[in-house]
C-alpha cells in the first residue's frame, strides 16, 4: 500500500515517534512524506521514503494529487488544531480529497492507532481491489 505521512511542526515528534514504534508495519508499504516530516521519519527509522516539498510549499498539494488518481491508499495527518497554518486551504483540500476518493485519513493519534492495527489485520485490502479494477470515485 501507499502511505502518506503529514505532521504540522508541533505534531512532527508524535508522528515520529508513532511510525518508530509501528515501523515493522510500516516497513511493508510504500512509503511517502512532506518534506521535513520525511526527513525526520526516515533519520529516526531508516526506512525509505519518497519526500514531496513541504506542506506549505506544494506537499500537501502533490500528496493530493496521489489520491485524484488513485495512487495513495491511507493517510496519517497529524494536525495541529490549536495553531493557525499559512496553508490552511491546502490542508482543506487535502482533507477533502480524502472524503471524496475513500481514502483512511488519520489526523491525531487515536485514529492513527486504530488505522494502523487495521492495517495490520488486512482490513485495508479492498483498496487493493479498488486499484486493480482501475476504479476512481468520482464522488
Amino acid at each position: 500500500m501507499n502511505i502518506a505521512l503529514i505532521a504540522h511542526d508541533k505534531k512532527k515528534n508524535d508522528l515520529v515517534q508513532f511510525v518508530t514504534a509501528y515501523q515493522n508495519i510500516f516497513a511493508k508499504h510504500t512509503l511517502y512524506a512532506t518534506g521535513t516530516t520525511g526527513k525526520r521519519i526516515s533519520e529516526a527509522t531508516g526506512l525509505p521514503i519518497t519526500r514531496f516539498q513541504s506542506g506549505p510549499l506544494g506537499g500537501d498539494q502533490e500528496i493530493g494529487a496521489m489520491i485524484a488518481k488513485n495512487q495513495m491508499d491511507a493517510v496519517f495527518f497529524f494536525r495541529d488544531p490549536l495553531t493557525a497554518q499559512p496553508h490552511e486551504p491546502d490542508v482543506t483540500a487535502l482533507v477533502r480529497l480524502c472524503d471524496v476518493y475513500s481514502i483512511p485519513l488519520a489526523t491525531n493519534m487515536g485514529t492513527a492507532e486504530l488505522l494502523i492495527r487495521g492495517m495490520e489485520l488486512g482490513m485495508l485490502d479492498w483498496r487493493n481491489v479498488i486499484k486493480e479494477n482501475g476504479e476512481v470515485n468520482e464522488g
